[in-house]
Formats: C-alpha cells, structure tokens, sequence
C-alpha cells in the first residue's frame, strides 16, 4: 500500500504552450508499482488554464475546490468542486480558472500516459 497526502507533496508547475499557472502533483504513478492507472492533482490559478489538447486517452477528473469552465470537443461547460467528468480519448480539451481561488483537480489517466505526456493530462 501507498499513502501520500496531497498537501504534503511538491508540485511541479507546467510550462509550454498553452499553459497558464498549472501545477501538477503525481499522486500514484508508473514508479510506485501501479500497474493500469496513475492518478494525479493538479492546481490551476486565477485565469489560468491547461493547454487545448487531445490525445488517444480518456480521462476521468474530480473536481475539488474553485470553479471554472472546461471545454470539449467545442462544448463549455462550468465547473466547481464536486463535479465529476469523463472527457472521452481524442476530444479537444481544456480546463480553464473562473475563480479568485485555484481550480483544484483529481485526473485519473492510463499509468503510460502520465509519464510519456507532454502536457496536463485534464
């Protein structure tokens, strides 16, 4: 068994294109043994967003604190802390701050993924 608490983990902040004060914490991955599924957290400041992106991948996603909107596939959708969501493999997507606190997030993705990903995998 891993047991990691979240506030307790450094988070690395993302850079690249598209990419506005993200930081993402690895919550379970490749490394720890975690055979199908790496789940991590990530935080989104004030008018901060993920980059729009898609890829072969879905993600499921928990939303825990702050509100904001996502897009996908050309939809936008507000968001706020209890929202669960599936976001489909190869829809366009992109999580975005609409708050004055950050947008926190669960993103639970395939254990390959996380690691070979160039960018959040909201």
């Amino acid at each position: 068994m891993i047991k990691r608490n979240i506030h307790s983990l450094e988070g690395k902040k993302l850079e690249g294109d598209g990419i506005q004060g993200v930081t993402m914490k690895l919550l379970v991955g490749k490394d720890d043994g975690a055979p199908t599924f790496a789940m991590r957290h990530f935080s989104v400041e004030t008018e901060g967003c993920t980059p729009c992106h898609q890829h072969p991948w879905e993600h499921e996603v928990l939303v825990i604190s702050g509100n904001g909107e996502i897009e996908c596939d050309g939809q936008v959708s507000s968001i706020t802390g209890g929202d669960s969501i599936y976001v489909p493999a190869n829809d366009l997507h992109q999580f975005r701050n609409t708050s004055s606190i950050p947008l926190e997030f669960i993103c639970i993705v395939p254990v390959e993924s996380a690691c070979g990903e160039p960018v959040p995998g909201s």
